[in-house]
């Protein structure tokens, strides 16, 4: 293994590489220069892989790497937006990471296929919304993990096709980790903190109709506290 490469993922990567079932063909959306592929691959849960991404500087780094592994039969690199490159009948499982949630669904949205796929969604930003366009358009969130990366608290969705119940206003805003999970209260109170904000910002700018909805799901997500408060 050449030391310019180093095969290491970051926590977020991790519990995403984790997720992905061995012998399954993978497209990693916006791979940057194809890390999580790469390693899956260097440990054989993969047979293939297609990495894409917007920019080619990265795209060409994880070519070049993938030759220096001797990986460059196994993963195409893919110019494009999202999975406009990318067809239904190559892959498996699709990851998508590093991305802001309303950015993942235009990227779902645009490539309907998708959602018959498994998908692996690390949001960054804006999961509150990604969770109800999930269960808008055919996908059911079959697990949700919280994970510590950088001193930040992020989500990583599994989703397949199918159906699920209407989101509740914890579950559109904090997800469906395991309640007793090491990280649920701490990302349950900073949720509190920002519709705090959120509210107050509404009220001072004579917002008061929104204002009053979003106190109501506010409301929800202190009740939630109060479970699990010790």
């Amino acid at each position: 293994m050449s030391p310019a490469f180093r095969l290491e993922l970051s926590p977020r990567l991790r519990i995403i590489a984790d997720q992905v079932p061995p012998g399954a063909r993978m497209a990693d959306v916006g791979s940057d220069h194809g890390l999580l592929p790469l390693y899956l691959l260097s440990r054989d849960r993969i047979p293939s892989a297609i990495a894409t991404d917007i920019h080619a500087a990265p795209l060409e780094r994880g070519r070049q790497a993938a030759v220096e592994q001797g990986m460059e039969d196994r993963v195409s690199f893919r110019l494009c937006d999202g999975l406009a490159a990318v067809l239904p009948e190559e892959v498996d499982v699709i990851a998508i990471a590093g991305m802001g949630g309303e950015t993942i669904a235009g990227i779902l949205n645009a490539a309907a296929w998708s959602r018959e796929k498994l998908l692996l969604l690390q949001p960054m930003s804006r999961s509150e919304v990604l969770r109800p366009w999930l269960a808008g358009h055919g996908c059911a969130i079959r697990q949700e993990v919280l994970v510590l990366d950088r001193g930040h608290v992020y989500p990583v969705l599994t989703v397949e096709g199918g159906t699920m119940p209407p989101l509740t206003a914890v579950q559109r805003y904090c997800g469906l980790s395991p309640r007793d999970g090491p990280l649920f209260l701490g990302y349950l109170r900073r949720w509190i903190e920002r519709l705090e904000r959120a509210c107050a910002g509404l009220e001072q700018g004579g917002q008061n109709g929104e204002a009053a909805a979003l106190r109501s799901e506010l409301t929800e997500l202190r009740e939630e506290e109060k479970l699990w408060s010790p």
